[in-house]
C-alpha cells in the first residue's frame, strides 16, 4: 500500500512506516503533520487517480526531528582577476515518520 502525495513542490511516493526528509518546518519533535494533497493511492489491487487531488484522502505523519543535509561547496571564480572564494552550505529538513494513510 502508497500513495503519492505533493509537498513543497515535489511528489512524494509514500508508504506506512517509512522515514522520509522533507522541507524544513518549524514543528517540534512528536507534533503531528497532515498532508492534504493525495495525488494517487494504491491498496495492491486497485489504483486510485485524482483529478488533480484525491478527495478526503490524508496522509498522517510525526515530526521525528530536525536534521541536517549534505554540506554542499560553493565556489566562485574569475578567470585572470586572483579573485576566488569558497563557501559551503547545509540545507535543513524535518524527518518525518508516515503514519496513517486514509482514503475515505
Amino acid at each position: 500500500m502508497y500513495a503519492i502525495v505533493q509537498e513543497g513542490g515535489r511528489q512524494l511516493k509514500v508508504s506506512e512506516g517509512q522515514e522520509l526528509l522533507i522541507d524544513y518546518r518549524t514543528a517540534t519533535s512528536g507534533e503531528k503533520l497532515q498532508f492534504d494533497r493525495v495525488l494517487a493511492y494504491n491498496d495492491g489491487q486497485t489504483l486510485q487517480i485524482g483529478k488533480p487531488t484525491l478527495d478526503k484522502a490524508t496522509v498522517e505523519a510525526e515530526v521525528l526531528g530536525v536534521k541536517l543535509g549534505p554540506k554542499l561547496v560553493v565556489q566562485k571564480f574569475r578567470r585572470r582577476k586572483n579573485s576566488r572564494r569558497r563557501t559551503g552550505h547545509r540545507q535543513m529538513h524535518t524527518l518525518v515518520k508516515i503514519n496513517k494513510i486514509s482514503v475515505a
